[in-house]
């Protein structure tokens, strides 16, 4: 069955106690750590990587793309309209077409200036480059082949700034090995209710996991029955590095996560924050 169809409608109450802005603070500070913030007007953003020297057109695009930030499987848009409000010109790409369409009604709603466009993160294409790539929410793990991964990875590469960042995170085989692999997962609320059932196939070290979703129709006391099968990848963190590398980034930082302290054998969750050199 194909994901994030029917779910669409109902993944924004189930994820109401998301920690976006903790994800989004800690992005911005990543940013700016490394060199990608809002305050690109001095006189050092007038040149280009090769000394040359820009007119003040063009520095004023090549100052604005700079500042762009593209956000990889942005689902519902709720990251994306967070940095945007941080002062990011952001570009969200998700290949769900149900979570896109919440997305762009939220900018409906909210005015930013957003650009959302349709694709699949294996073969996206932008208008120009941009200064960095975030991808959170273990987007990456629904990719389930290694060649997939170095893909976009190297599309990332190409579509990045000298100097660029790219950060991402993933869940580890160890989360789906021993957290919530074969586990069963139950929520029930006033309008929707779900069971999550997971599957682990160790040799494959692949999670599915399979949503029963019940919504009440509106108005009414009948709830609607739905269905979807999700397939995520656990991959290791120096598996994930040698991606990164191969694509032609340089790692930068990995991070627990959770802790943002260093990563363990028992992290469930990591970051890596790359470079474009």
């Amino acid at each position: 069955m194909e994901a994030y169809t029917d779910f669409a409608q109902v993944y924004d109450e189930f994820m109401d106690e998301t920690p976006y802005e903790e994800w989004c603070a800690f992005l911005v500070g990543m940013l700016k750590k490394y060199g990608v913030n809002q305050d690109n007007g001095s006189e050092r953003m007038t040149e280009t990587s090769s000394g040359r020297r820009l007119s003040k057109q063009a520095a004023r695009n090549f100052r604005q793309e700079r500042n762009t930030i593209l956000d990889l499987g942005c689902g519902t848009g709720t990251l994306t309209e967070l940095l945007a409000r941080k002062g990011y010109d952001m570009i969200g790409v998700d290949n769900a077409q149900e979570m896109l369409q919440i997305a762009m009604d939220k900018r409906d709603r909210s005015g930013l200036d957003i650009l959302y466009l349709l694709q699949d993160m294996r073969e996206f294409e932008l208008y120009g480059a941009v200064g960095a790539v975030i991808s959170v929410c273990d987007s990456i793990n629904y990719l389930l082949e290694e060649e997939d991964i170095l893909q976009t990875f190297r599309l990332v590469h190409n579509y990045l700034y000298p100097g660029g960042v790219f950060i991402f995170d993933f869940n580890t085989v160890y989360k789906y090995a021993n957290i919530i692999g074969d586990a069963t997962i139950a929520e029930n609320r006033e309008d929707c209710s779900f069971i999550w059932e997971n599957y682990y196939h160790e040799e494959e070290e692949i999670n599915e996991y399979d949503l029963t979703i019940f919504v009440r129709n509106r108005g009414e006391e009948l709830f609607q029955r739905f269905q979807e099968t999700h397939y995520q990848r656990g991959y290791q963190l120096e598996q994930m590095r040698r991606l990164v590398e191969d694509a032609g980034l340089r790692v930068l930082e990995t991070l627990d996560a959770d802790t943002h302290d260093g990563v363990t054998p028992e992290s469930e969750r990591i970051y890596i924050v790359a470079k474009k050199n």
